[in-house]
């Protein structure tokens, strides 16, 4: 089924993991697609392999931690495919493993600022245009450190716990001009910045999988292929939701 058929779809975060897989399996679905991300040369990749597939994506260069390049960016999907059906607020950084009382004020200000207040930013112009429109989804990546504690991770759980609070306050605000709003909360997936945490266990990616009842970690079309569901007409229902994807890591 091609869900988002005609839909023109904005993914932050384009360049790798979560947001590079959302690229083909969005654009698989029948949407055109908006790859957005500092990093051109790996988007513009994903970009080149989707159409190599018949598929519509286009590269516009973003950081969400910079609000004039945000809403450069907005400026040009205005200018250039007159507004949006649908928004994946994928972009996010994450913050070195630490005591709090051993984080320094910078990393704490660099992660909310590109995680939360990025998203915020995003969020803004978003919302402003699908108003005018009356019409649009968007989804948010927050993550399972939202959802349950790890040691060293404050900053980082607290960037992805404000995604929540933004998420259900968005989701009211617009809700009667047809706009919906929703979050996923990913455990742990392969990706580049999986890879970085791995790094930092005896067993690498095993000590990941290990502490997941399903023995394995998410592949990052697995979670894009639930964001794809969320932006469509066939969640036109759900707003305000959390979906956990994270073969039940959280549960435990």
């Amino acid at each position: 089924m091609r869900e988002l058929e005609g839909k023109t779809i904005l993914v932050t975060g384009a360049s790798s993991g979560i947001g590079r897989a959302a690229v083909g399996v969005f654009a698989g679905h029948g949407a055109r697609v908006i790859a957005a991300a500092r990093r051109r040369e790996p988007t513009e990749a994903v970009v080149e392999a989707v159409r190599g597939r018949g598929g519509s994506a286009s590269f516009l260069p973003v950081d969400i931690a910079d609000a004039g390049s945000v809403d450069a960016l907005f400026d040009r999907i205005e200018a250039d495919f007159g507004g949006l059906d649908g928004a994946f607020n994928n972009a996010g950084v994450e913050a070195p493993m630490a005591p709090l009382a051993d984080t320094p004020v910078s990393t704490f200000d660099g992660v909310m600022g590109t995680n939360a207040r990025g998203t915020w930013l995003c969020l803004r112009r978003e919302m402003q245009i699908m108003r005018r429109q009356g019409r649009g989804a968007i989804v948010n990546t927050s993550s399972i450190a939202a959802l349950m504690s790890f040691p060293g991770a404050s900053a980082y759980g607290a960037s992805k716990s404000a995604i929540l609070a933004m998420t259900r306050s968005a989701a009211l605000d617009l809700a009667a001009a047809g706009i919906r709003v929703n979050c996923i909360c990913p455990g742990a997936t392969r990706s580049e910045m999986s890879a970085r945490w791995a790094e930092r266990l005896p067993n690498g990616e095993a000590d990941l999988a290990r502490h997941n009842p399903m023995q394995r970690i998410a592949e990052p079309e697995e979670v894009a292929e639930a964001a794809s569901f969320l932006l469509s007409d066939r969640a036109r229902y759900i707003n305000g939701a959390v979906l956990v994807i994270d073969g039940g890591a959280s549960l435990g």
